[in-house]
């Protein structure tokens, strides 16, 4: 249930088809129900992936012919946020509810498990050298940050759970941006994060609606066409950007070098 993705040079972009585009950067079929699924980047080393529990109990896999572990969090730490409805997420044996866009930090060394009907977890997996507390990230109490405008179309709120400040990782970052009714555009301006890979899950994106994701070095991007729970790997050397068909959010996940989260380089659109 684990897919390995390899890294790809920034030339191999600009002339790949779409089918070779989707294949090294879309991740699919993530959400299941009753299984556990992921894709390993080798893009700083993150494994991305989706426990959907039904009516069962899943266990967050070692997957030991990939991370070459016993536990899965033996030598890592965890980002999780639920895009489903309620549902609990238990750490060495303690319970964590989880409603819609909540978010939990799971340290080193804990073992994890899923339960939920109807929830459907997204979780980010990251090396990390030391350990730090579990914490409960509740959407509603993480204060947004206002960014975009209407006029532009990305006007949207900013929800940092684990940004370098606060709450300490090791190497990972996540959060949640959510659109504003009307507004399409996220990242804009886009950027880069030349010390840091970073992921985006799209998610409460209508059925019929899609998201057209921009990707590569500035000067030579391409896109991907992205449905309702898809994620997209975005190397350091890429810009990441997009623009939907109607509203939505998406989960951001960092990790590499540093958790400053001002470590980016802002990307001029007449550089595009």
């Amino acid at each position: 249930m684990i897919q390995v993705r390899y890294s790809t040079s920034p030339s191999s972009v600009e002339t790949a088809r779409a089918a070779d585009l989707r294949e090294n950067f879309l991740v699919e079929d993530l959400f299941e129900t009753g299984e556990v699924h992921a894709v390993y980047t080798h893009d700083d080393r993150m494994v991305i992936g989706g426990a959907v529990p039904g009516h069962d109990r899943l266990e967050l896999p070692a997957w030991t012919e990939v991370l070459g572990v016993e536990s899965h969090l033996e030598r890592r730490e965890l980002g999780v946020v639920n895009v489903g409805e309620t549902g609990h997420v238990l750490v060495d044996g303690e319970k964590f509810e989880l409603g819609h866009l909540d978010g939990l930090y799971v340290g080193r060394g804990s073992e994890v498990a899923f339960t939920g009907a109807d929830a459907a977890f997204y979780f980010v997996s990251a090396s990390a050298g030391a350990t730090y507390p579990t914490t409960a990230l509740v959407h509603g109490d993480v204060d947004g940050v206002p960014i975009g405008t209407a006029t532009g179309a990305s006007e949207r709120t900013l929800f940092r759970y684990a940004w370098g400040s606060e709450l300490e990782t090791a190497t990972l970052q996540f959060g949640v941006t959510v659109l504003a009714d009307g507004s399409v555009w996220n990242t804009l301006p886009p950027h880069l994060h030349d010390r840091r890979t970073e992921v985006y899950l799209y998610v409460d994106l209508a059925e019929d609606s899609r998201v057209f994701h921009f990707l590569g070095k500035p000067g030579a991007t391409r896109h991907l066409v992205m449905r309702n729970r898809q994620a997209v790997i975005s190397p350091p050397w890429s810009i990441h950007a997009g623009a939907g068909t109607s509203s939505y959010a998406f989960i951001w996940a960092m990790s590499g070098e540093n958790t400053q989260y001002t470590d980016l380089a802002p990307v001029a659109l007449e550089e595009l």
